[in-house]
């Protein structure tokens, strides 16, 4: 007769045959077991990490700030999927998310911490895959308009030719110019921004041309402007229409000869210089009310690109957020791991008059409130706690988001399997065939054919 294994056994047996990694750490942050699949995931053997600080074998980004782990035995609360990253020990970081309880003996008496955590490497893989169909150097986007300008602009880029960007503040216009630049002939030399609109004429000149030692009070020495500092780079000049016609007019001779004067200087310099403009209006109506010159229009707008405002590309709103949460995650030491979908409603359901930085301040804000690993309804600010009325059109809209989101979201999680992810979400798989079509919803080569 085999004899039974013993309860601890049986423990182990089962800790050995998980795919989830799984290690106890002592009250001093010491390493007590370590099953087999952290050793798979991490490439540490279980001798080499047993006795070690959790700290030295994992490497992680919440090691750093804000460790779930080390929460759990501070406050005696267990803490569930929260996103984060190791290093392994070939020096690869290995995105996993990471659940922690107290470790309790069979007398109730706290040993330690048990952490259980899961190798998203292929997840993470398939998302960016995906994402790179919605991606441009760092602006991302899968609204048909946007998609559009992605097309175009490697062509743009490399064109040299001289470019006019227009939309609302926050459109996101500079980040626009730089990517034209990032990919461009110049990506090596200085792109330089200027805000035409915040200086007034004489502040401007001296700002972009220079001056000499004694063109004004108080000019001690020269001083290089903005266009020989950009030399063989982009300069980009935002707010043009906000110019006086007497810039302007200066402006149109410096771009028609390639070369300016600085102010008290008597010799001209010549320039090799990209510029890029921006505007937050309607060019061709202020030219056609004698506000901006018409031959400076036709200078700088040799191809012309307008940015749409966030309220017509509400599809990109679940993009963007989990692109604010990624950077402020690095830049604040935080590990949150996404947006509860209540949330996401609030964010749905707004207008955004301030476009993506609007946007991209709700999600900072969140970040200050929020101390769990998702932002909730709570963190979001005041305004955005009740539902914002809106038109049946917005209503629509925010329905098609949501439907997109979450047909992406249960595409991921079945390896665009679209059979079962069709039978996820209850519909017919001729139905799911159809909204993936009608939608614009871009599956990886090789993924698609179930």
């Amino acid at each position: 007769m085999t004899k039974k294994n013993s309860k601890s056994d049986t423990n182990e047996i089962i800790l050995e045959s998980i795919s989830d990694g799984v290690f106890t750490v002592d009250h001093n942050w010491h390493i007590m077991t370590f099953n087999k699949s952290a050793e798979e995931i991490t490439g540490i053997s279980r001798k080499d990490a047993i006795g070690r600080h959790c700290w030295e074998v994992f490497r992680s980004n919440m090691c750093e700030g804000d460790c779930a782990l080390k929460r759990t035995m501070s406050e005696g609360k267990p803490f569930v999927s929260t996103s984060t990253y190791i290093i392994s020990s070939d020096k690869k970081k290995i995105p996993i998310t990471a659940s922690t309880s107290l470790l309790k003996g069979e007398d109730g008496k706290v040993l330690g911490g048990v952490e259980i955590f899961r190798d998203h490497s292929v997840v993470e893989e398939l998302r960016k895959e995906l994402n790179s169909r919605y991606e441009f150097s760092d602006m991302v986007s899968q609204n048909k308009e946007m998609l559009g300008i992605f097309k175009t602009l490697p062509q743009i880029a490399q064109s040299d030719s001289m470019i006019m960007i227009e939309g609302e503040t926050g459109t996101g216009k500079e980040l626009l110019a730089r990517a034209i630049h990032n990919n461009s002939n110049r990506k090596n030399e200085k792109f330089i921004a200027v805000n035409c609109g915040a200086l007034p004429d004489t502040l401007l000149e001296s700002e972009l041309f220079g001056y000499k030692k004694g063109a004004f009070t108080n000019a001690n020495k020269d001083k290089p402007g903005m266009f020989e500092l950009a030399d063989g780079g982009t300069i980009f000049l935002d707010e043009i229409g906000d110019t006086s016609p007497a810039f302007q007019v200066r402006m149109l001779r410096v771009l028609q000869e390639s070369e300016f004067i600085p102010l008290g200087g008597i010799e001209t310099q010549s320039m090799n210089v990209r510029v890029i403009t921006a505007t937050n209006k309607n060019l061709r109506d202020e030219v056609e009310q004698g506000n901006f010159r018409q031959d400076l229009f036709y200078r700088i707008n040799v191809y012309g690109i307008k940015m749409p405002k966030l309220k017509d590309r509400m599809e990109d709103v679940p993009l963007l957020v989990d692109r604010f949460i990624k950077k402020l995650n690095t830049i604040k030491g935080k590990s949150i791991s996404g947006i509860h979908s209540s949330a996401m409603e609030r964010l749905l359901s707004h207008n955004y008059p301030g476009n993506i930085r609007e946007l991209e301040n709700i999600i900072e804000h969140a970040f200050v409130l929020c101390d769990e690993s998702t932002i909730c309804e709570n963190h979001l600010p005041v305004h955005l706690k009740k539902y914002v009325a809106t038109d049946g059109k917005s209503l629509t809209d925010a329905v098609k988001v949501t439907e997109i989101m979450k047909i992406r979201q249960t595409l991921e999680e079945n390896g665009y399997n679209r059979s079962v992810t069709a039978n996820k979400l209850g519909m017919h798989k001729s139905t799911l065939f159809r909204k993936i079509k009608r939608y614009g919803i871009s599956l990886p080569d090789g993924r698609s054919k179930n």
